[in-house]
């Protein structure tokens, strides 16, 4: 991943997309409130990475149970956004918008937790393509508040159909 945080050089650029709004998200994703952790993207190079962003106000229900009186966005959230963010890329990237083809979690590895995420922040969610197969794609993301590491995991996700 690049680590200018900025935008790609012109070789990258080429079919680049964004910025998306929310609703360009919800159109890749079938994640709704209180599940949607993607609230824009910032760029998408198809085949390549994704940054966006997930916007972290203390009205997540979350805060009321983590923690009361400090309120810290679980790990295991700051993870999942970066899943929804590779799910935004790989449906982007394999045309399969409005496919009612859905990305499936399979593995989580190397999920390291730096500093704590805080309501009033901007997550940024950068997230690469390691490997795409027909229906297996790894992926390695980070997730930083102002530039800071707050989280980073390799993961696999399964292209698969909505079940029945």
């Amino acid at each position: 991943m690049s680590d200018s945080g900025g935008t790609a050089d012109p070789e990258q650029v080429r079919g680049a997309l964004g910025p998306l709004d929310v609703k360009r998200v919800m159109a890749a994703l079938p994640h709704r409130y209180p599940m949607l952790l993607v609230d824009r993207v910032e760029e998408l190079i198809p085949d390549r990475r994704i940054a966006a962003i997930k916007a972290v106000t203390i009205n997540e229900d979350f805060f009321n149970g983590h923690f009361p009186g400090r309120p810290i966005m679980p790990g295991v959230l700051i993870v999942e956004a970066l899943a929804q963010a590779a799910g935004v890329l790989a449906v982007e990237s394999l045309g399969l918008a409005g496919s009612g083809k859905l990305v499936y979690f399979m593995a989580i590895d190397e999920a390291k937790f730096r500093v704590p995420v805080e309501p009033g922040v901007l997550l940024r969610l950068d997230v690469e393509f390691v490997q795409r197969r027909s229906k297996v794609c790894k992926f390695a993301g980070r997730a930083t508040v102002d530039g800071k590491l707050a989280a980073e995991a390799n993961f696999t996700a399964m292209i698969a159909d909505a079940p029945a």
